[in-house]
């Protein structure tokens, strides 16, 4: 199987049945080894009925003993052997859906990383998680068609040619129930396909839901939004609960036919065979062996169905993750150097200009507004923005990454220690660096309060960190990288006033002469921004200082007063837990 370190190749993402078939491909041997073993196990299994008519017509019938013994010494000998066969094939296919499994995640996770910071704005945490937890999984399973899949359908014509030995017509009446089975079974595959697409997108959909209240659930207290949410939540359940007895009920009739076509066919032919021995054209052990053909015909049958389902929604989650391996990474097409001297940003699609050496807020009721820009302005999505007059995408792309940094108050905290977690690209910073970051972030009393101060160990996400000690240890990260430009997305969201204040305060002196952007609708905040741009809809409905949009922007002195309230209420919640 594929190790840890092993290149996978290149997928093929035409298709979903193109990257299957690129996963059977890419393990030849195993794969060629489980269709020949299911092969010989299920056409082994179908020449045990012939040899008990053997045993039947050469030995208990005459009653020659010796003939009889040798005949059920072979079907002991057939018998083991097929045990022994399916051991074989099973070992393999598992191997076969490891390999599958393993190799899927390397290309999944290989595609992320490729996409970078760009991840999450090109698709749902919801849908990674989802391809993560059940696609990949589904896709192993899928791949069982090598060897038992294979090792069916030559089953059932070696059954065939042993039952054409014995009667033409019973043998006709097998071969028919292919078509048969294709005839009532495939309209269900195809519904079963739609009905699997329709789950998983509902399931993803809900995924990322539980992901946004898990991340908000802070945000949606404050706002008295938690019941509203959580009726959505209730709502989206419901349906994908829906949505689950749909593909249930569409998976029983194909189970249901899968047991009850050979039990017809068994019905029929053994009905069919009594008449032939009746009429003394065929022996009573070639009616034993029609009765064991057709009783072993239910394995290949079973087979077929649940293989066809298996297929069917490997095809779904294959489709799935070729969506997600055909998002493209940022163009990297950038030819011309930044700006040799600090100069002016500009999103043209909200008008916002921010100047060099100043620190600037956006304000909107929208947060996603103001996110927005700050993804033009750092190159996370196509625009027509500029830089010192260029366009950012016509500027090459690491010179954007080394001079100018998005703060995400969302952004990942990987485990290590404290020192590790924020040095990040600064891995040369000195102890004084570091402290002076951690004050400008107001995060000494987390220092302070960790057993070993920054050697103590920080968990994946911060998750051994409340929400506003993780916001402030991914300001100290974004303070100690020191870029040129800074844009951070609402970075004291998660904080209390009295700290929002010193944040602010301090934020400010540590990045004086450095270009500074930040969004949010805080006072604390605004009221120490140089330049205030309001926005409406995502464009820029008022600019200036905090102070003169009070003075003459109704919209803003609104907004601005209600977060003013919040703040007061914040303050007052902690003075009553001192």
């Amino acid at each position: 199987m594929i190790d840890a370190y092993e290149d996978p190749g290149t997928p093929d993402s035409r298709s979903p049945a193109r990257y299957l078939w690129w996963l059977v491909r890419s393990q030849p041997g195993r794969s060629v080894a489980g269709a020949l073993l299911g092969i010989m196990s299920l056409a082994l299994l179908a020449v045990v009925p012939y040899l008990l008519a053997r045993a039947v017509d050469d030995g208990l019938e005459p009653g020659d003993r010796a003939a009889l013994i040798g005949w059920a010494a072979a079907v002991l000998v057939a018998g083991a052997l097929d045990a022994w066969l399916n051991i074989a094939r099973h070992r393999t296919m598992t191997r076969v859906r490891m390999d599958a499994n393993f190799r899927t995640v390397k290309v999944v996770v290989g595609q992320a990383v490729r996409l970078g910071a760009s991840l999450r704005r090109q698709v749902a945490a919801g849908e990674v998680v989802t391809i993560g937890v059940g696609d990949v999984q589904t896709i192993a399973i899928s791949l069982t068609v090598i060897g038992p899949g294979v090792g069916a359908v030559v089953g059932y014509a070696v059954v065939a040619a042993l039952l054409l030995a014995v009667s033409p017509l019973l043998a006709a009446v097998i071969l028919l129930g292919v078509p048969v089975i294709g005839v009532l079974v495939g309209p269900l595959m195809g519904r079963l396909q739609g009905t699997e697409a329709a789950y998983r997108e509902r399931q993803g959909a809900l995924t990322a839901r539980i992901g946004d209240l898990a991340g908000g659930l802070r945000v949606l207290g404050g706002l008295g939004g938690k019941e509203l949410v959580a009726e959505a939540f209730r709502r989206d359940s419901q349906r994908l609960r829906a949505e689950g007895y749909r593909v249930g009920a569409v998976t029983s009739w194909i189970q249901a036919l899968g047991l009850g076509l050979p039990t017809v066919f068994l019905a029929v032919v053994t009905w069919l065979a009594a008449r032939l021995v009746a009429q003394g054209d065929i022996t009573v052990g070639e009616l034993v062996s029609v009765y064991g053909y057709v009783a072993v015909l239910v394995v290949p049958v079973a087979y077929f169905l649940e293989f066809g389902q298996q297929v069917s929604r490997g095809l779904v989650a294959a489709r799935r993750v070729v969506r997600f391996l055909r998002l493209d990474p940022l163009d990297d097409g950038g030819t011309h150097d930044a700006p040799a001297e600090p100069s002016v940003l500009h999103d043209p699609a909200s008008g916002v200009r921010v100047l060099p050496g100043r620190l600037t807020a956006l304000a909107c009721e929208r947060p996603a507004d103001a996110a927005e820009v700050v993804d033009r302005l750092g190159r996370y999505t196509p625009s027509d923005a500029t830089w010192g007059g260029v366009r950012l995408d016509e500027i090459a792309l690491a010179q954007v990454r080394e001079r100018i940094l998005v703060a995400d108050h969302e952004a990942d905290l990987f485990a290590g220690t404290l020192r590790d977690v924020v040095l990040g690209r600064r891995a040369d910073a000195d102890d004084a660096a570091v402290a002076r970051a951690v004050h400008a972030a107001v995060a000494d009393d987390i220092v302070r309060g960790l057993p070993d101060g920054l050697d103590s160990r920080i968990d994946a996400q911060g998750r051994n960190l409340s929400g506003g000690q993780q916001q402030r240890v991914r300001l100290v990260r974004a303070l100690l990288a020191d870029p040129e430009v800074l844009l951070t997305v609402e970075p004291t969201s998660a904080l209390d006033a009295h700290t929002e204040a010193a944040v602010a305060e301090r934020m400010r002196e540590a990045r004086t002469g450095r270009t500074t952007v930040v969004t949010s609708t805080s006072p604390l905040l605004l009221a120490r921004a140089d330049t205030v741009h309001f926005l409406v809809d995502g464009k820029v409905a008022a600019s200036g200082t905090h102070e003169e949009l009070l003075a003459h922007a109704p919209g803003y002195r609104a907004l601005v007063a209600r977060d003013a309230e919040d703040d007061v209420a914040d303050m007052d919640s902690e003075e009553a837990v001192r």
